[in-house]
C-alpha cells in the first residue's frame, strides 16, 4: 500500500524515491513485523487463554514435556498476521507472485486453523484426519502449480546447486514436482515443531537465506553475473522473506524456552508452505534441501521410525521426531534448540556459498 501510495509521488518529491528501492522496503517490512509482533503479540496470547486454546501434552512423550501442558498454542496467528501486514504495506501488490505466496501462507494458514481449532477449543483430539489435511493441502500447492505452468514466461526447468550447465526441463512433470516441494516443506516445519524456539529459528534463518536469493534472481545483472535463473519479478519476494524474519524473532520473543506460546499447526503449516513456494519462484527448490537440512532430517527420522517398526518391528530411534530421540538420550531441551539452529547457520552459508560455486 505504501509503495503505491508514494512511490507515483516520487517525481515531486524526491525523497520519496526510497520506496522503490527494493532493499530499503524489505529491511522496513522486517522492521514492521517485528514492531507487529511486539505490539500485537501480548495481547494475541491474552485471547488464546480465553478461547482456553491450550496445549495438550502427550502422555507417551518426554517427561520434562509435561510442565508445558496448559500453554496456550495457536501463536501462529500472532506470526501470519506479522507477515500478512507488513507484506501489503511494503510489497508492490501488482506483483503476481507476492499474491501466490500470500496464498499459500493464508491457506494453509487457514488448514492449520481449523486443525487446531477443533483439537484444542472443541476438545476434538483428532482434529482434521491425515487424509483432509493432505487433501487440502494438496490442491492448494496443485493450483499453484498449474497456474505456475501456464504463466507464460516462467520456466519449467530444474536448478541445481553447484551445477550451471545442468538444467533439465521438467515439462508437465513440474506440477506434480512443485506440489511435492510445498507439501513436503510444510509438514517438515510441523514435524519439527516440537521444542521450544526449534523451529522458529530455522524458519527465520531460511527466510534470511532466501531473502538474498529472491533479490538476487530478480535483477538482472546480478543473476547473470551469478548464473542463477533470473526470474523477473522475483525480487519483490524479499519483502516477503524479510516480513518472514521479522515475524519469526518477534515471535521467537515470545516462544523462546520456557515458552509463553506455542504457534500450533497454524503456523508452522503456513511458514514451511510459504518457504516451499518462495523455493519454487525463484527457482532453487533443490536449495531447500541445504538450508532446509533440519526440516529434512526431521522428516526422514519420522518416515524410517515408521518405516523400520511396520516391516522390522524395531525402532530406529527413541523417539521420532530426531530431537525427541536427543531428549530421551539426555540432553537438554535448550541445548538441543540451539544446537539445531548452528547447524541451521552453517548449512544457509553453504547454501549462500553456491552462488559462487557454479
Amino acid at each position: 500500500m505504501l509503495y503505491h501510495l508514494f512511490y507515483p509521488l516520487a517525481s515531486d518529491l524526491r525523497i520519496l524515491n526510497i520506496f522503490r528501492y527494493l532493499t530499503f522496503r524489505t529491511i522496513y517490512a522486517m522492521i514492521t513485523a517485528l514492531a507487529v509482533s511486539f505490539i500485537l503479540g501480548p495481547w494475541i496470547i491474552r485471547k488464546l487463554e480465553g478461547l482456553q486454546a491450550r496445549q495438550v501434552i502427550r502422555t507417551d512423550g518426554p517427561e520434562s514435556h509435561l510442565q508445558k501442558q496448559g500453554t496456550p498454542t495457536m501463536g501462529g496467528v500472532m506470526i501470519l498476521t506479522a507477515i500478512i501486514l507488513p507484506t501489503l504495506l511494503w510489497a508492490d501488490l501488482a506483483n503476481t507472485y507476492v499474491w501466490i505466496t500470500l496464498f499459500i501462507i493464508i491457506g494453509y494458514g487457514l488448514i492449520g486453523f481449523v486443525d487446531d481449532y477443533k483439537k484444542v477449543v472443541e476438545k476434538n483430539p483428532k482434529g482434521l484426519s491425515p487424509r483432509q489435511k493432505m487433501f487440502w493441502q494438496l490442491l492448494l500447492a496443485g493450483s499453484v502449480a498449474v497456474v505456475l505452468y501456464l504463466h507464460q514466461g516462467f520456466n519449467t526447468m530444474l536448478y541445481l546447486p553447484f551445477f550451471k550447465n545442468i538444467h533439465p526441463d521438467l515439462g508437465f512433470f513440474f506440477i506434480p514436482f512443485v506440489a511435492i516441494v510445498i507439501v513436503g516443506a510444510s509438514n517438515a516445519v510441523n514435524l519439527t515443531d516440537g521444542l521450544d524456539g526449534l523451529a522458529i529459528g530455522p524458519v527465520a534463518i531460511n527466510a534470511a537465506t532466501y531473502m538474498l536469493f529472491a533479490y538476487v534472481a530478480g535483477h538482472a545483472t546480478l543473476s547473470a553475473y551469478l548464473q542463477i535463473p533470473r526470474v523477473p519479478g522475483a525480487g519483490e519476494l524479499a519483502v516477503i522473506c524479510g516480513s518472514m524474519v521479522g515475524a519469526g524473532l518477534g515471535f521467537l520473543w515470545y516462544n523462546s524456552y520456557p515458552a509463553e506460546v506455542f504457534m500450533g499447526d497454524v503456523g508452522s503449516l503456513a511458514l514451511g508452505g510459504g518457504l516451499g513456494t518462495i523455493a519454487v519462484l525463484t527457482k532453487q527448490e533443490i536449495l531447500l534441501v541445504i538450508v532446509g537440512g533440519i526440516f529434512v532430517v526431521e522428516a526422514l527420522s519420522v518416515i524410517f521410525q515408521v518405516g523400520s517398526y511396520k516391516y522390522r518391528g524395531k525402532r530406529i530411534f527413541r523417539m521420532a521426531p530426531i530431537h525427541h530421540h536427543f531428549e530421551l538420550k539426555g540432553v537438554a531441551e535448550p541445548k538441543i534448540i540451539v544446537r539445531f539452529w548452528i547447524i541451521t547457520i552453517i548449512l544457509a552459508l553453504v547454501a549462500i556459498s553456491t552462488l559462487k560455486m557454479r
